[in-house]
């Protein structure tokens, strides 16, 4: 750390090592010596970029250094993607290129690590982002992701990994994890719809969301200007309440003194109970990988980071994550623990790209074609298949369970948004024109619902949720969402479903003749006979499939507690959100006839301030007359039970 601090104040790489590649990279590419200089300029680069965090095990000294290395590491990719007329990574790839070229049985140790060192500088690159807890210097969108972005399309660094991507297994055996590296950095918390939208659509997206955000503004205006002070009502009141138990609480401001409501609301609002919490396990690495945040990029970005997406789907999905996946499963060295993260988030989102960008084709040729879909050939899954076999589907509820048994949450995310896709994904294919994706398809099913433990691990998650964060919340509200639907239509369409149970018994040890025998022989059978009633084994037997009693295991209050934190976020949340919450108490209370687990008062008075106020949703939106006639009839259920039961 104080070596990197002295080099970043002696300007090292903006001030000497960039303008030497830059002269290599314009004159000397044809001397030797050169050549060997440019190369030791790229030794030095990657570990000077080499992100650093704030992780568990940092001392005094990392504390004191590590804001300023990363601030200094901003100034750094500004200097590679601006310096020298934007050549720089078209400079370190071309050091490389050699290697590249040379067969793989030929390389030597030599040049699989000038592959790494550029690779690796790649990453470091596509890492680096200006940390919002310091203070910016210079012009931010100059080390943007919307600039990385740029850069790797204008200087070739895009066609590098789709080269690399495609020939994995074959002429890159060991850079695989790497490549997927680069590929996460590049493509985390960026809007798949955005991302394949028209100038046009993403004009108007832009639109609504602006008209969206002023008119929650004027929403909150007019809460506020209700009991705003007025010119001459600017002077202190402070009131006492009489409680039931004789006792008297202070309340002070003059909104108080418009009704009773009011006042025992802020009475409500100044109770709170700080709820002790569990110290944590530190995480390292947190920022790095988050992929919960959302990136914005500008309509360049837009365009080169599709065409980028469309490439690779085309030639480099399949190569590249088969490789990925059996290097994991036979814990290769080079994967480490966050590389398993990284993976299952990047299938996911890939999956999620391939479903968007074919809905994208298919209107484009529907309106080519005056909107006739009968003359469209139907496009296969192929280019996806490589994460839609039965080892990708053991790996990853392999993965899951052990996150969900370690509490590895931010693991578990990315594993459940990758298992929505690729139930998504499924569904399209059970739909698709083309036989041989429909078999594919209930082929899939077949084997994901058949067996109990992936039901009961899906109930266990939603069961399990406690505070671990909004991105964690979305993602599991939205597998159950989508785990259940699936499973409704797919034991609806197979009445005679079955699925494989596994449970634990007891194996109990045939009794001794009863003659009589010594007291050694008689002691030494009890024990025996007590290991056999302790070891128990797993009984694996099939049974027929009852939807309505899997549904009604989601019927408890732990998973009512899980989407009633969802929709607590109900202002923030979007049409389809909120249409899966809606959905969600829809089964409790009118498919499953459980509306009592209703009658909370935190959920009653939540489902009231969502239609009536204060902060309610916006009338206009679609989805505003459903949650309306849902809560007017779970309000109406709650009356009559009162009726009848006024004990409660």
């Amino acid at each position: 750390m104080d070596v990197a601090r002295c080099l970043g104040e002696a300007n090292l790489i903006n001030g000497d090592l960039l303008p030497i590649l830059a002269l290599w990279w314009a004159t000397g590419q044809k001397s030797k010596h050169m050549t060997r200089i440019s190369l030791a300029c790229l030794e030095l680069l990657v570990p000077l970029t080499w992100p650093v965090e704030f992780h568990s095990q940092m001392t005094v000294n990392h504390h004191r250094h590590t804001p300023y290395i990363q601030q200094t590491q901003v100034q750094y990719k500004r200097g590679i993607l601006k310096y020298g007329g934007s050549t720089l990574l078209r400079a370190v790839i071309r050091i490389a290129l050699p290697s590249m070229v040379t067969a793989r049985s030929e390389r030597e140790a030599r040049d699989e690590g000038i592959l790494k060192l550029m690779l690796y500088f790649l990453r470091n690159i596509a890492i680096i982002s200006p940390n919002t807890r310091l203070a910016a210097e210079g012009e931010e969108e100059e080390t943007s992701r919307s600039a990385t972005i740029n850069a790797f399309h204008d200087q070739d660094a895009f066609a590098l990994l789709l080269t690399m991507c495609s020939n994995v297994g074959d002429d890159f055996n060991l850079q695989d994890i790497i490549l997927m590296e680069i590929i996460f950095h590049i493509v985390k918390g960026v809007n798949v719809e955005k991302l394949f939208m028209d100038d046009d659509q993403r004009k108007a997206k832009r639109t609504d969301e602006l008209s969206d955000l002023l008119k929650k503004e004027n929403s909150v205006r007019r809460e506020y200007a209700k009991n705003a002070p007025t010119r001459h009502g600017r002077f202190g009141t402070m009131i006492w309440v009489k409680r039931d138990d004789a006792k008297v609480s202070t309340v002070s401001g003059q909104d108080v003194l418009r009704d009773d409501q009011t006042t025992l609301h802020k009475m409500d609002q100044s109770k709170k109970w700080n709820k002790p919490k569990p110290r944590r396990k530190q995480e390292d690495a947190v920022q790095n990988s988050n992929f919960n945040m959302p990136a914005h990029l500008n309509s360049e970005a837009t365009k080169n980071l599709r065409t980028f997406v469309e490439e690779f789907l085309d030639s480099g999905f399949n190569p590249l994550f088969t490789h990925v996946r059996k290097a994991i499963e036979r814990e290769a060295e080079r994967v480490l623990d966050i590389n398993t993260r990284q993976f299952f988030y990047t299938v996911g989102w890939f999956l999620k790209a391939e479903r968007v960008r074919r809905a994208r084709q298919s209107r484009q040729r529907t309106a080519q074609n005056g909107g006739r879909t009968k003359d469209i050939e139907p496009d296969s899954y192929g280019l996806v298949a490589g994460v839609l076999n039965q080892e990708t589907f053991i790996s990853l509820n392999r993965a899951m369970q052990n996150s969900l048994d370690n509490k590895e949450w931010q693991d578990l995310n990315a594993q459940m948004r990758c298992f929505t896709q690729i139930l998504l994904t499924v569904q399209e294919m059970a739909v698709s024109p083309l036989e041989e994706d429909q078999e594919i398809a209930e082929n899939i099913q077949n084997r994901i619902f058949y067996e109990e433990t992936t039901h009961d691990r899906i109930l266990a998650i939603v069961r399990g949720y406690k505070d671990q964060g909004f991105g964690y919340l979305d993602a599991c509200t939205e597998l159950a969402h989508v785990f259940l639907r699936m499973l409704e239509r797919y034991s609806k369409l197979n009445a005679d479903m079955q699925i494989r149970s596994r449970r634990k018994a007891k194996r109990k040890q045939k009794k001794a003749d009863k003659g009589t025998e010594d007291v050694a022989d008689d002691d030494e059978e009890r024990d025996s006979e007590a290991e056999d009633e302790v070891d128990a084994a797993q009984v694996t037997k099939e049974r027929s499939f009852d939807f309505k009693r899997f549904a009604a295991k989601f019927c408890n209050q732990s998973c009512v507690d899980t989407f009633v934190a969802f929709t607590g976020f109900y202002k923030e949340l979007n049409s389809e959100q909120l249409k899966r919450a809606h959905r969600y108490f829809y089964r409790i209370a009118f498919k499953q006839e459980m509306t009592t687990l209703l009658f909370r008062v935190d959920i009653i008075s939540l489902f009231y301030r969502m239609i009536k106020g204060p902060g309610p949703m916006d009338s206009s939106d679609s989805v505003f007359k459903e949650w309306e006639e849902l809560v007017r009839q779970i309000i109406r259920r709650m009356i009559k039970k009162l009726d009848q039961r006024p004990a409660l």
